[in-house]
């Protein structure tokens, strides 16, 4: 099975370790990207990002032979499709990443092939798949249009923790839909060479709409978090001691608030709902407009306690805590927000897992990215917007004297409750 390998579209955060993780399980896999950088990276068993276990993976797989990439779509028994699925200014999916990585599969297929959508999507772009390959494939019967199809098509929506993500792909359960009992069967065959959790088999739309469902259940609850921070700030409370007296109830675990809420999955997966029924999902888009609100709050806190001319250390550049990735971070739109509202003063940006600001900070004149010991040194205030483990080095006395707001609860209560940035 699966003789002429299994071809991953995209290896960003999610097509790349799964890559590996086939490689690793002795299947020939063939990586498509259309960064060059990444091809050459993989190409060199080099990992691209950052995320633990992921290199030594790519050696092993890059040293077997088992793993290489291209900027072209080859032959292959099974593909899969792990690309972007950014919303629009409607807050509708963008499937133009999907739609072109299923139209350059197109002419490569033969029939007895297997397509899988991994992209986290609004229900119905499993079907669309299906369809835009058979305009281009009058030839080829899909499953869209037979119940003996030449092509399997399913969906089987990623569902790991960046910074766990090598653990997670091997224990997490997984879920396949196919757009018949039989795809979702052809699909479940690639998951079964590497995955000891358990997988459900059902039908794409309830697949896709399962995965929005869990990341809007994730989103809801951090909305209640940020919004009790918002109260517990304007009533002069520890929202840290709130949570963690409620947290004693045997019912209720509330969540952790922040600056916000970013990546690739949560802040961008409940809006294809809202978008979808945009009459029933009221809670859904308060949850949104709550979290999308929240950096904007962490501004107008940092800009009341420091002073003009002063200078920010601002902790933290990532979207979550010990990763590289930078998608969708409030981090970032705190750091710029800062940059924009206080003009007279430096801005010293401190990421200890990336080397360079990026494109929306390196434009600003008065932002820099320095080591987190030198920001510190240098600040008037202190925000805490990421709680990377390497920020534990930080020593407490080295705040002195500076007004400091932590998002995060990372420093001792008694150092930066947030809501009561001390000076």
């Amino acid at each position: 099975m699966f003789e002429r390998g299994i071809a991953v579209i995209g290896l960003g955060y999610i097509g790349l370790p799964t890559g590996a993780a086939l490689a690793g399980h002795g299947v020939r896999v063939k990586g498509v990207d259309v960064s060059r950088r990444i091809v050459d990276a993989v190409n060199a068993g080099r990992a691209p990002v950052v995320e633990p276990d992921l290199q030594e993976a790519i050696t092993s797989a890059h040293d077997s032979g088992l793993l290489d990439a291209s900027t072209t779509v080859p032959e292959a028994d099974a593909y899969l499709i792990a690309v972007p699925t950014p919303f629009n200014d409607d807050y509708s999916a963008d499937l133009s990443y999907v739609q072109a990585a299923a139209e350059s599969i197109a002419p490569r297929l033969a029939g007895g092939e297997v397509v899988i959508l991994e992209s986290t999507s609004p229900p119905g772009t499993t079907r669309k798949i299906s369809e835009w390959i058979g305009a281009l494939r009058p030839d080829l019967a899909m499953p869209h249009q037979s119940d003996a199809p030449d092509v399997f098509i399913a969906h089987c929506p990623e569902r790991v923790l960046p910074g766990r993500i090598m653990t997670e792909l091997v224990e997490n359960n997984r879920i396949v839909g196919g757009l018949s009992s039989e795809c979702a069967a052809k699909a479940a065959e690639v998951y079964k060479i590497f995955c000891r959790g358990e997988i459900a088999l059902t039908d794409a739309e309830s697949a896709e709409m399962s995965k929005l469902a869990e990341n809007t259940f994730r989103d809801v609850n951090i909305a209640l978090a940020n919004e009790l921070a918002t109260i517990c700030e304007g009533l002069g409370l520890d929202v840290w001691e709130v949570i963690r007296l409620a947290n004693k109830h045997p019912r209720v675990n509330i969540l952790r608030p922040g600056p916000g809420v970013g990546g690739h999955c949560i802040a961008v997966d409940p809006w294809f709902i809202v978008a979808a029924d945009p009459i029933n999902s009221r809670l859904i888009r308060a949850a949104r407009e709550i979290n999308d609100a929240r950096p904007g709050a962490v501004i107008d806190q940092v800009a009341a306690v420091t002073p003009g001319g002063g200078t920010v250390a601002a902790l933290g550049l990532a979207f979550k805590a010990n990763v590289d990735d930078l998608r969708g971070s409030p981090a970032i739109t705190v750091t710029k927000g800062l940059a924009e509202k206080l003009t007279d003063a430096r801005i010293l940006a401190a990421e200890p897992y990336v080397d360079t600001l990026p494109a929306s900070l390196a434009s600003l004149p008065n932002v820099e990215l320095v080591p987190f010991v030198e920001a510190i040194a240098a600040a008037d205030t202190v925000v805490l917007l990421v709680d990377h483990e390497k920020f534990r080095a930080i020593d407490p006395a080295a705040l002195a004297g500076k007004a400091v707001v932590d998002t995060r609860g990372f420093f001792p209560s008694e150092s930066a409750p947030l809501g009561k940035a001390q000076a």
